[in-house]
């Protein structure tokens, strides 16, 4: 989805300075257990995670759901919240200037229904990988959150 216009409206008002994001991502396994990542149109040298910004009203489970289907054209369950990040390795600018401190709520996910296929826009390709051969990442997740584990152990 494109900018809401709760954010065009913020952004109208302070231009590019940087905002606070609450955000939703998702790991998503196939079959295999590689892991779905995007590649963004916006920015075309780094992946990221299915994700988005929480929208007013939104629950974090309810963002995610919502961003993954516009990205990804695949309907998810949240099973499992894997993290909660942000603080200043957090922040990224857009390459339209837009700057951002992601406050980022990690679920992972598991596919209920739908065909891999970009829905927004947003999602310049879309591609599982293997944990030893993930690409690089926009956002810097620990490395720790891609490896499959059993542990109901949450990372902060």
């Amino acid at each position: 989805m494109p900018m809401s216009e709760y954010y065009k409206d913020l952004r109208h008002k302070i231009g590019t300075q940087m905002i606070f994001s609450p955000s939703a991502a998702a790991v998503i396994r196939n079959e295999q257990d590689e892991i779905l990542f995007q590649r963004p149109v916006s920015n075309r040298d780094t992946w990221s995670l299915p994700a988005g910004a929480i929208e007013l009203g939104e629950t974090p489970a309810e963002a995610i759901i919502r961003e993954v289907w516009e990205e990804t054209g695949l309907r998810v369950t949240p099973v499992k919240l894997l993290g909660v990040f942000g603080g200043k390795d957090f922040r990224f600018t857009y390459p339209d200037g837009n700057q951002v401190e992601y406050a980022i709520f990690l679920f992972e996910c598991v596919v209920d229904s739908g065909t891999l296929e970009a829905i927004d826009g947003e999602s310049a390709e879309l591609r599982y990988f293997s944990h030893a051969r993930m690409p690089e990442l926009a956002i810097p997740y620990p490395k720790e959150i891609f490896i499959k584990t059993e542990s109901e152990r949450t990372f902060f």
